[in-house]
């Protein structure tokens, strides 16, 4: 059956443009405004002619080069003294006089980007002459129909299909044909899937799954149909697929899934389905449950997930919590109450502790999200009190790096309230460096709930430096033998110096304890917290000549 009219307008606009960016000319100084597009056209048959007579190129790969090297290319007419007339021949002379090194030109021609080039070039080898092998593959693959300037894609993936002989990868590649692709499906199945071109494949196992997948999502959608001759539809609808494998999708069941809700999918490219993979993906749930949310209620992808505003108390209340439970959650998170941003929901949730609840109410009913409507009555007075706060606090110096900060808070959590506002006042540093250390503590094992309770009542943890803040997280669990939970009870412990106040005197709290010095209502936190003057005050209280046993064993 084909696809109807309207969905074949759709895979057509969203997909046919894959490739083809527009490319912005780099600059030559020394070329004048008017003539530098006629002299970049110029050097490019310069070099073509340069590559093909010269260095015995086949004068399509030589002219592939050529055409797609622009930044290599304006590197060497930067070089080259600029006159209207005799440019063509100053060029000329110039390559006969400074080879080039070919590998750059080829590698940037393939698509890799040019800031990039120079982690692929070879060691001391500037001609192909002296490594064919990598021309020779990048022939192959362009005679059988991979567009030139996508090879990169492979070679970014998968370097070795690159090392193999030309023999191989023909034999590879008819191998496809004789499973009854063409030569486009394959195009794009391999751009999208690299792993399919390496010889020491076979074509068994995952593999074949994979295919399977393929085929029958290309029978379903009728790509060979509508798109003939469009490489680039077969890569995009191939991603499609890769994006749900990359969610631990197993492979032989993708396709089955994707052709039940086809016209749903079809009006989405790839972008669409990657940004709601990761919206949903930052609940904290496993990957594979949000990829079979994506494939069973392809639905959501029609959700505006970013821009509107919601209310904390009011979405928990539409997806069906009660009052009671309300009221806990009010209690127990108050830095979470207010408004924010649809956006931040997925960590809002984890701040609640609420994110696999959230995602089981979605999945069960998606339409939840959709019906959702803010009530201007919904946390008004909470919203009139962050307003007040908010006005002076954008009367500061810098008003732009202070919401930078505020948006940094709202994205972990916190919504528009006092309490917000508070935390705000006494965090420092970038946005991306508040992001950063809370990363850090995230990574090292607390959970996003736990760090943001921890933060709305120490929020001068998110002030120390990111490799102090493991080290301390590392003393916690390891000497001290304490778990993160400690820091429930004690978050201000993130805050102490770990060279100079945190393991001098926990070591000697242990030594305490060891002699049986240690009086039960002298807690470690006491210990820490307390100033120097009052913590040798309360040693000698302990022991008389434990202040000495300090100074002289644990005082650095």
């Amino acid at each position: 059956m084909s696809l109807p009219k309207s969905l074949f307008t759709l895979l057509s606009h969203h997909f046919s443009t894959a490739a083809k960016t527009t490319t912005n000319l780099p600059k030559v100084p020394n070329v004048p405004t008017k003539y530098k597009s006629e002299a970049i056209n110029q050097a490019q048959k310069v070099l073509t002619d340069y590559l093909h007579t010269t260095r015995s190129l086949p004068y399509t790969y030589a002219e592939h080069i050529s055409k797609n090297a622009l930044f290599s290319l304006s590197n060497l007419v930067k070089k080259v003294p600029y006159s209207a007339p005799n440019f063509p021949r100053s060029f000329q002379r110039f390559l006969r006089y400074h080879p080039i090194n070919e590998f750059e030109f080829f590698f940037e021609s393939i698509g890799i980007e040019y800031p990039q080039v120079c982690e692929f070039l070879p060691t001391n080898k500037f001609f192909f002459s002296e490594d064919e092998t990598v021309l020779d593959a990048a022939c192959v693959l362009s005679g059988f129909g991979f567009p030139w300037n996508m090879l990169g894609k492979l070679y970014r993936e998968e370097h070795c299909i690159f090392r193999e002989s030309s023999e191989e990868l023909k034999a590879r590649l008819c191998g496809f044909k004789e499973y009854g692709w063409s030569n486009l499906s394959v195009v794009g199945m391999c751009l999208a899937f690299p792993r399919l071109l390496r010889v020491d494949g076979e074509l068994g196992g995952e593999v074949v799954a994979l295919l399977d997948d393929l085929k029958r999502v290309f029978v379903e959608f009728d790509i060979g149909n509508c798109v003939e001759g469009n490489v680039d539809t077969w890569y995009e609808v191939c991603r499609m697929v890769r994006v749900f494998y990359d969610l631990g999708i197993e492979k032989g069941k993708v396709g089955e899934l994707l052709a039940r809700k086809k016209d749903i999918f079809l009006q989405h490219p790839e972008e669409v389905l990657v940004q709601k993979a990761n919206y949903f993906c930052r609940l904290g749930v496993r990957k594979e449950d949000v990829g079979l949310l994506l494939l069973h209620r392809p639905e959501v992808l029609n959700l505006e997930l970013e821009k509107p505003v919601i209310s904390t108390l009011g979405l928990l209340k539409h997806l069906g919590l009660n009052e009671n439970e309300l009221k806990k959650v009010s209690e127990k998170y108050p830095y979470a109450m207010g408004r924010n941003k649809m956006v931040n929901v997925p960590h809002l949730m984890r701040a609640l502790d609420l994110h696999e609840w959230f995602f089981t109410r979605i999945k069960n009913e998606h339409q939840l999200l959709a019906n959702y409507v803010l009530s201007d009555s919904d946390e008004e007075h909470m919203k009139r009190e962050f307003s007040n706060g908010l006005e002076q606090f954008q009367s500061c110096k810098t008003p732009v790096h202070a919401m930078k900060k505020l948006n940094f808070m709202h994205g972990i959590g916190f919504a528009e309230n006092p309490l917000t506002l508070k935390v705000l006042a006494r965090i420092h540093g970038r946005s991306s460096e508040l992001q950063k250390r809370f990363d850090i503590l995230l990574n090292a094992g607390l959970e996003f709930s736990q760090l943001c309770l921890i933060i709305s009542t120490a929020p001068k943890i998110l002030n120390q430096n990111p490799v102090y803040l493991e080290e301390k997280v590392n003393f916690l669990c390891g000497e001290m033998k304490s778990s993160l939970e400690y820091l429930n009870v004690f978050p201000a412990f993130l805050c102490f110096d770990l060279e100079n106040r945190i393991k001098p005197r926990y070591r000697f709290y242990a030594w305490l304890k060891e002699k049986g010095l240690h009086p039960e209502s002298y807690s470690f936190a006491t210990m820490i917290a307390t100033s120097e003057k009052r913590f040798v005050a309360q040693a000698f209280t302990i022991h008389p000549a434990a202040p000495k046993h300090w100074f002289e064993c644990f005082l650095i």
